[in-house]
């Protein structure tokens, strides 16, 4: 005899898509989860009237998983602006989507980082991608650095602009990504405008939970998965459940400990949180160093694209830095370089909370032949994982892969996906 259908393991993204769509399609399901709260690594936290992030995300709603999960209209979602500032030993220079920043043209084309040449190159890279990302996806995949030189991309655009920009999408500045997925990403980008919802990333998760109700178990760690030709039985901290299938997702630095197999390859970031009175600069863009200077991958005022991230009359302000980047966890040498930034000084802002996320994101490599975009369903009897690093390192593929997951354990246990 069963408790339930189904055990999902970890409230993330994955897991919560996934139980989503068992439950519509009306089996029973328990979701355990070790925190106090959904969201796995998508957590937002009040400090001081603020609302800060654990690590810098957002949400971008032109993922297709986004469009078939989440009502983005409720989440009030705020963007930023469709482009980025760009520090110049000459000055702070924009680069800008004319498609939906129009009144940044003449700015992006006279602040010297658009070359003809470079711009055809950057054209002949990722065209194909917005046009055909199906052709894409199975040509061969190189690294990001290999991609870029095939195509001929160069000078300041790449220099200055794409490699920092990316650097810090990526958690990695060693260009040796996956060009593809790289590729795809950037499709987004030109398809649509990432922003915050009005609750903080955190609201994405909840909103997923919230038809769940009581199914989900929050301060529940699991700590065993036993797979039987019959069912599974998942022990946790306190009691031992039994159901006809268990899905495992957690995150990749813990799968390991429930599937016995290597434990996926992660990137880390560390990102500053300051409060000030005075914003330091006035525009809601991710700004990036171009001269290769300093701890500081990119940085931004978010109270700008998200005024609900401050109270009124204060501005929030995000910078993030690669751990391996020197001086990533020096207070001192981050204020340097944000006043060297944008030119002003950072040494009376009130720091709010440092994260330091060892595991920010699975590393996407380079695909062997063709771009792999997904893992095996199963890890043991009756026993299956989901999460980004099972498909691709983004929102996207946190989601995708619930669902992947759950059509793969519905089809086992006989029934059909709505």
């Amino acid at each position: 005899m069963t408790d339930t259908d189904v055990v999902v393991i970890g409230a993330g993204l994955a897991g919560l898509a996934c139980a989503g769509q068992l439950v519509e399609a009306g089996r029973e399901v328990v979701v355990l989860e070790a925190a106090d709260a959904v969201g796995g690594r998508v957590r937002t936290d009040p400090v001081d009237g603020f609302l800060v992030d654990r690590g810098f995300q957002l949400l971008n709603p032109a993922y297709p998983a986004v469009g078939r999960l989440v009502d983005v209209a409720a989440l009030g979602l705020q963007t930023f602006d469709a482009g980025v500032a760009v520090r110049r030993p000459t000055g702070l220079s924009v680069v800008a989507d004319p498609r939906r920043a129009p009144r940044r043209l003449r700015s992006t084309l006279t602040g010297g980082l658009l070359k003809p040449r470079e711009l055809a190159a950057l054209a002949r890279w990722a065209g194909p991608v917005v046009a055909r990302p199906g052709r894409v996806k199975s040509a061969p995949d190189l690294t990001l650095a290999e991609s870029l030189d095939r195509a001929g991309v160069a000078g300041p655009l790449r220099q200055e602009v794409l490699e920092p920009f990316l650097a810090g999408v990526l958690a990695d500045d060693t260009g040796t990504t996956s060009a593809t997925f790289v590729k795809l990403l950037v499709r987004t980008f030109l398809l649509g405008t990432p922003g915050l919802p009005r609750g903080g990333m955190q609201a994405l998760p909840e909103q997923l939970a919230a038809p769940l109700g009581d199914r989900v178990r929050l301060g529940v760690r699991a700590t065993g998965v036993e797979g039987r030709r019959d069912g599974v039985r998942v022990t946790t901290d306190t009691a031992t459940i039994s159901a006809r299938a268990a899905v495992v997702a957690v995150a990749a630095e813990d799968v390991a400990g429930f599937s016995g197999g290597a434990t996926p390859r992660t990137s880390g970031l560390v990102t500053w949180w300051f409060a000030t009175d005075s914003p330091p600069y006035d525009q809601a863009l991710l700004t990036v160093d171009g001269r290769a200077r300093g701890p500081v991958q990119h940085a931004a005022v978010v109270s700008h694209a998200a005024p609900s991230y401050a109270p009124t009359g204060r501005h929030l302000v995000e910078a993030t830095c690669l751990p391996s980047r020197e001086g990533a966890t020096d207070e001192t040498a981050v204020r340097r370089h944000l006043g060297d930034l944008w030119r002003t000084s950072a040494h009376d802002w009130d720091l709010l909370v440092r994260h330091d996320i060892a595991h920010a994101l699975p590393f996407q490599a380079v695909g062997v032949g063709s771009f792999r975009t997904t893992s095996a369903a199963r890890i043991g009897e009756r026993t299956y994982a989901a999460g980004d690093h099972r498909d691709t390192a983004s929102i996207q593929g946190a989601l995708v892969s619930g669902e992947r997951i759950a059509r793969a354990v519905l089809r086992d246990l006989g029934e059909s996906a709505h």
